[in-house]
């Protein structure tokens, strides 16, 4: 299923015609909140590489395991949308791990982008299964020194996902169980970046309210 699935990994860009579908009528005028660079704090997973913002870029240097940041700030509360920008340096796993949270600061999942071999997208974990396992996994083919643009839509009882605005995840979330996959992800929590194995960059974290 995996091999099926990279041979499609170039066509998830192309195929998927969903466009955002959170647009501006439900958003507004509602004004974006920008994460301020000193209210991120480089996370001790153990053999990390450095996580540190330079002019308004966060560069996270390939670890052993993990590298990254921890936002100590105030947190988005839903329904809301939060976007950023990512780009793989070098490496062969994931380059945007977002930890965010959902109804609470203590129920939190992670967006992976380029996970497990370069190429898995999806979300960890829905009813214990992580993003390579569940209903939002699919593939797609990301390049090195190429900026993406992420975007995430929370709202009570769905999940949406966007990557340059195509929508690649839009799952139910009412009655399941929201968490992150165990592990050191956990001390990304209960918002945070990170990158495995992996030389990244990310700008341009943001968020605003989405009307109900």
């Amino acid at each position: 299923m995996k091999t099926a699935g990279f041979i499609l990994a170039g066509m998830f860009f192309v195929s998927c015609d969903r466009q955002e579908s959170m647009s501006s009528e439900k958003t507004g005028d509602i004004p974006w909140i920008e994460a301020k660079e000193g209210d991120w704090n480089e996370i001790q997973f153990g053999g990390e590489g450095s996580a540190q913002w330079s002019d308004g870029v966060l560069h996270l240097e390939a670890g052993v395991e993990l590298t990254g940041s921890r936002f100590s700030g105030e947190l988005p509360e839903m329904p809301y949308e939060l976007e950023l920008e990512a780009l793989k340096e070098v490496g062969s796993d994931f380059f945007c791990g977002l930890t965010f949270p959902v109804s609470s600061k203590e129920e939190c999942l992670t967006f992976i982008v380029g996970g497990w071999g370069g190429g898995t997208v999806g979300v960890s974990s829905i009813d214990g299964m992580d993003a390579s396992e569940n209903e939002t996994t699919t593939y797609g083919n990301f390049e090195e020194g190429r900026w993406y643009a992420i975007r995430v839509v929370v709202e009570e009882g769905r999940l949406s996902a966007f990557i340059d605005g195509k929508q690649v995840v839009d799952v139910a979330t009412e009655g399941r169980k929201l968490g992150l996959r165990p592990g050191v992800i956990e001390y990304c929590a209960p918002m945070g970046i990170a990158a495995w194995q992996t030389e990244a960059k990310v700008r341009k974290l943001r968020w605003r309210s989405v009307a109900d």
